[in-house]
């Protein structure tokens, strides 16, 4: 009993304070940016659409939330409607969107169960992406949706309801339910990011392609100069003289390209570390040099653990139901409602 204790503190503080001290979110940024005209192009924003009397698990489930840094209480239900606006294209297959309610409940139920936020001990969840999950009110996505916001968050809401109190769960307690947007033919154990093992939260293949993905593919450059201050910010330790290419050695990755590992100037660092320092859409990425040029070219988006979202959709599309989806992407898990002890 005494180790399996120790082994939960250390894995809650790694999880919940090292993406912190890297800068890291502990989600994905949006799969999907959306173009937003300018002011005078734009309608007054419509109206928050009328809410249904409650009912359900969601409905009975209370919280409090910090949006926009002011604290709202509000049911899951309505918090969840407010979290796949902004986590997920409203474009996706339903089944995809069930699953992202289910993770984002999940995720949501897991933060709780285990003491919460830190940064915010007052609230149950926040709108911050490096703390929690993004979240937009109806009007802030109607914005972007355009001539599609009816159509958009019927599809919103109908997730929601149909998943209600729905969780991914391992051993009958909710999952560390992590996401991000895309990768490069298979996501990540989580003890290659996070130094954390979790046994639903291994590596498995995922179908998303360049096809699937706006942006899948991406380049970044820097001149010398500037790379090694963004580098000595991150990393003082660091001996960076010479020539860049010598800067970057003993780099280890996984099969599908992803960097695990890697020295920079003599010092260790993790591929998502470096991906955060560097501010690079994933750690799948190689390097090329040209004279004091360094070029990332990049893959995938997002820190790689967990569902992907991209691959969700695609696996939708091939007709697969919302709880495969997640069973497909948090290994060992089973979808059901969470009985609280």
């Amino acid at each position: 009993m005494g180790k399996h204790i120790g082994v939960s503190v250390v894995l809650i503080f790694l999880l919940f304070f090292l993406p912190w001290l890297w800068g890291e979110p502990s989600q994905a940024a949006p799969a999907e940016p959306v173009d937003i005209p300018p002011a005078e192009d734009q309608a007054p924003p419509p109206s928050e659409p009328a809410p249904e009397a409650g009912s359900g698990i969601d409905a009975e489930t209370a919280l409090n939330v910090l949006v926009g840094g002011k604290l709202q209480q509000m049911d899951m239900g309505t918090y969840l409607l407010g979290v796949v606006r902004a986590e997920m294209p409203a474009s996706f297959e339903a089944e995809a969107l069930k699953a992202q309610a289910a993770a984002a409940r999940t995720y949501t139920l897991y933060k709780m169960a285990n003491g919460g936020s830190p940064n915010h001990p007052e609230a149950d969840a926040c709108d911050d992406i490096t703390c929690c999950q993004a979240y937009k009110t109806y009007a802030d996505a109607a914005a972007g949706w355009g001539d599609e916001a009816a159509a958009y968050e019927a599809k919103v809401r109908a997730a929601v309801e149909a998943t209600d109190g729905q969780c991914i769960l391992y051993e009958g307690r909710p999952v560390l339910a992590v996401f991000h947007s895309s990768s490069a033919g298979a996501t990540q154990d989580a003890a290659d990011v996070w130094s954390a093992s979790l046994p639903y939260l291994r590596s498995v293949e995922t179908p998303e392609d360049e096809e699937a993905v706006p942006g899948y593919r991406s380049t970044v450059s820097f001149q010398a100069a500037q790379l090694k201050e963004l580098l000595r910010a991150a990393l003082p330790e660091a001996e960076l003289g010479g020539s860049p290419s010598n800067w970057f050695t003993n780099i280890r990755q996984q099969p599908n390209g992803t960097v695990t590992a890697l020295t920079v100037g003599g010092v260790e660092v993790g591929g998502n570390q470096l991906r955060t320092i560097l501010d690079l859409r994933s750690a799948c990425f190689t390097m090329a040099f040209d004279g004091d040029q360094v070029t990332f070219s990049v893959t995938g988006y997002g820190h790689g653990v967990g569902m992907s979202q991209y691959g969700a959709n695609v696996l939708a599309q091939g007709g697969m139901a919302y709880d495969e989806i997640l069973r497909w992407y948090y290994t060992g898990a089973e979808v059901g409602i969470y009985e609280r002890p």
